[in-house]
């Protein structure tokens, strides 16, 4: 397995896309094994995509497609500026509590930066906010999206590790919540140092607020129905997916009557780039994979953390280091898909719990957006802003220290945030 992580690390230095990358690199591994009938990589992708459990992840891309495109947006907008806009830095703390409320309807962490980036991020910089800053507090921010059900990482380690997806979901709640409020206790310190005045400073009736959150309500209630479907044994994790697809049809048709043809129309062509790109880079991971437990590379690695520290509370701080340095070079899917087979074995040997370690895993991996030389979320708010790579850079380091300083209360302290699913399930 040397030659063919070796082979995809050059292959990602040169630039060719993650997918390709890892289809190539998995290839060599049949090479070194000419004794391996070569017709197992060709079926390795097929069987990799009609695993049932994995159906979940293109139907939650659909339903949040369909939230977007159906006006729950703009409306959960208006409710975040409603909510902060009389904080220090209001704009910014807009931003962290849509990415909040965004996380039960996109699950993805780079469409919630491009999206704010694009909604807030004029009124930031009109507000007398350095580019850098913003640039940071949206990509960083959006972070929390992938954490809320329904995130398409908890999704994916759930069914590569075999741990309850429902689990996760409401371990991933707490934590997003977590999260919304560290962020937002960075951005009032940096909006207090740097003197950011709020977004108004007249108090809206309390009317307006309740309006505002009728309007909002549907959306705000899709994660907990994800929840308690799953609970009530109600839905698979699969088959709440198709339910949350009939759900967020109903809400843009029928309670918001937004989503018309048009918008429609372009769901299903969102969708379908979305589902391309994920779907892609999960049927490759097969092959890549496949060779994992034949060379004993989890007893490997297993043997090597253990001759470190047998602690479990060292061994989770050391794979945070070691994921966080994989995730500025390797796309979260994939770095779950390949590393789960790898790290899973060793967590149970050591007892760890290991929906906490999926929630750590699925958390930290997504961190690799924010981060140089490839981040997406970093790229593309960076573009969107015209926010120089070098600025945002100079930036980062509170955001930064921020994210980890939360993972590391995580992990010392994981009674709080496992209490939900502990009671829950």
């Amino acid at each position: 397995m040397a030659v063919v992580f070796s082979v995809f690390l050059i292959l990602l230095v040169l630039g060719m896309p993650l997918a390709f990358s890892i289809g190539i690199a998995g290839v060599f591994y049949f090479l070194q094994h000419p004794n391996l009938p070569m017709s197992i990589m060709v079926q390795l992708p097929i069987t990799q995509t009609q695993n049932f459990a994995l159906l979940a992840v293109p139907l939650f891309i659909l339903a949040g497609n369909l939230l977007n495109r159906g006006g729950t947006t703009h409306r959960l907008a208006k409710f975040a500026m409603i909510i902060t806009g009389r904080m220090r830095g209001g704009f910014a703390q807009t931003s962290v509590v849509l990415s909040t409320m965004m996380g039960g309807v996109s699950g993805s962490c780079i469409a919630d930066a491009a999206m704010e980036a694009r909604l807030l991020g004029p009124d930031m910089i009109k507000s007398g906010y350095s580019k850098g800053f913003a640039a940071c507090n949206i990509a960083f921010t959006g972070l929390i999206t992938a954490t809320i059900p329904p995130g398409n990482a908890l999704i994916i380690f759930g069914t590569a590790s075999n741990v309850s997806i429902g689990k996760l979901f409401a371990g991933g709640l707490v934590i997003g919540l977590f999260m919304m409020v560290v962020m937002m206790f960075t951005t009032w310190f940096i909006s207090y140092r740097r003197g950011y005045k709020p977004a108004r400073t007249e108090k809206l009736p309390k009317r307006m607020l309740w309006e505002s959150f009728k309007e909002c309500f549907w959306a705000l209630l899709f994660p907990f129905i994800l929840l308690f479907g799953i609970k009530m044994g109600l839905f698979t994790p699969s088959e709440v997916g198709a339910f949350a697809c009939v759900y967020a049809f109903c809400v843009g048709r029928f309670a918001y009557k937004e989503l018309n043809k048009e918008n429609f129309i372009l769901a299903l062509k969102d969708s379908v780039a979305d589902i391309g790109a994920v779907m892609f880079i999960i049927a490759f991971s097969a092959i890549l994979g496949y060779g994992v437990p034949i060379d004993r590379v989890p007893q490997a690695v297993t043997g090597f953390m253990v001759g470190i520290s047998s602690n479990p509370t060292i061994i989770l701080l050391l794979l945070v280091l070691l994921l966080v340095f994989i995730g500025m070079f390797m796309e979260g899917a994939a770095t779950i898909l390949i590393l789960t087979p790898v790290f899973m074995p060793m967590i149970q040997s050591l007892g760890i719990d290991p929906v906490l370690f999926g929630l750590i895993f699925c958390t930290v991996v997504t961190l690799g957006n924010c981060t140089p030389p490839v981040g997406l979320s970093m790229f593309t708010v960076n573009s969107i802003m015209d926010c120089s790579l070098q600025e945002y850079c100079k930036e980062m380091v509170p955001w930064l220290a921020t994210f980890l300083l939360s993972v590391v209360i995580i992990i010392l302290v994981p009674g709080p945030f496992m209490y939900l699913q502990e009671a829950f399930f």
